[in-house]
C-alpha cells in the first residue's frame, strides 16, 4: 500500500535537490518572513517543484507546505501531503550542510508515508506504515534501518540553532544515562535516531510545525523508535493549528523517554 505515493514522493524530493543545490552553491538572498524566519530562493523553488510534481500524480490530494498559503479545505481531505521544501533554512544559510527536504503523506490525520532527503549527503530516508524504514544512499541499494537497543550511555541530539535552557536542563537531569550530546540540524535528528546513531532528543518549545516532524515521525516509528508529547500523547496531522505547541521527545524506545 502507498507504493505509488512513495515513489512519487521520492522522485519529487530528488528532483528538487538539483535546484536546491544550485542555489546553495552560489551567493543568494535571504528574506525574513512575517514570523522572522528566513526564506531563500531554494525554499520557494523546491516548494513549487514538489507541489507541481505531486499534484500532477495525485490531483485529488491536498497540501500543507511551509512556503505556500494554507488552504484550509485540506481539513476536509482524507489525503494530505505535508511538505517542508528546505527544513533547516538557518543551516542552509550558514552552509553547514545540515538541511533536508521533508515530504509526508497523511491519511485521516495519521502519517502513512514519509521521505527525508539530505541533498549534501546524497542520502534519503523513507518509510511506509507497516513496512519498515530505509536508508537510500546514491548508487546503492536501500538498507533497512533500526533504532539502537541502548538503555545507558545514551547520545542526546540537540538542535544546532534552537537549543534552549529547558532542553539543556532535561539532558543534565539524566546525566547518569545520557553521556554525550551532539548538535544536529533540522529533521536529521529523526534520521540519526532511526538508524541507531543516537538515542534521544528533546524539543521543549512551541516553534516547530507539522512539516518539521511529519516525515520524521513515521521514519522513526517504523525504525522502532517513539515520538511523544510531554504528556505522553502523540501528534495527529493535518490540523487546523499547525504548530507543535506542546513540544516533543524522540527516543529509541519508550523506556528512554526521560522527563
Amino acid at each position: 500500500m502507498y507504493e505509488k505515493e512513495l515513489a512519487a514522493m521520492i522522485k519529487a524530493a530528488l528532483n528538487a535537490e538539483e535546484g536546491i543545490l544550485a542555489v546553495y552553491s552560489k551567493p543568494f538572498e535571504v528574506v525574513l518572513k512575517e514570523d522572522n524566519s528566513p526564506v531563500t530562493e531554494a525554499d520557494r523553488f523546491a516548494d513549487q517543484s514538489i507541489r507541481a510534481e505531486l499534484h500532477k500524480a495525485f490531483p485529488a490530494y491536498a497540501f500543507l507546505t511551509e512556503e505556500s498559503k494554507d488552504d484550509k479545505s485540506r481539513l476536509q481531505n482524507d489525503f494530505v501531503f505535508i511538505v517542508d521544501p528546505v527544513d533547516g533554512t538557518k543551516e542552509f544559510v550558514s552552509r553547514n550542510g545540515e538541511f533536508c527536504t521533508n515530504i509526508a503523506l497523511a491519511y485521516r490525520h495519521e502519517v502513512v508515508a514519509g521521505v527525508i532527503n539530505i541533498p549534501t549527503k546524497n542520502t534519503l530516508f523513507y518509510a511506509v506504515k507497516g513496512q519498515g524504514a530505509f536508508k537510500l544512499e546514491k548508487g546503492k541499494d536501500p538498507v533497512r534501518i533500526h533504532v539502537s537497543s541502548k538503555d545507558y550511555n545514551l547520545i542526546a541530539l540537540r538542535s544546532v540553532s534552537f537549543f534552549n535552557e529547558k532542553e539543556e536542563a532535561l539532558i543534565r537531569l539524566h546525566k547518569d544515562r545520557i553521556t554525550k550530546i551532539e548538535a544536529l540540524g533540522a529533521a536529521l535528528k529523526f534520521c540519526a535516531i532511526a538508524e541507531g546513531l543516537a538515542e534521544v532528543s528533546y524539543r521543549v518549545s512551541s516553534g516547530t510545525k507539522e512539516w518539521d516532524i511529519a516525515a520524521g515521525t513515521i521514519i522513526l516509528k517504523e525504525a522502532g523508535g517513539v515520538i511523544k508529547k510531554f504528556d505522553g500523547t502523540e501528534y495527529v496531522f493535518n490540523r487546523d493549528d499547525v504548530y507543535n505547541r506542546e513540544g516533543y521527545m524522540l527516543a529509541n524506545k519508550a523506556s528512554n523517554l526521560l522527563f
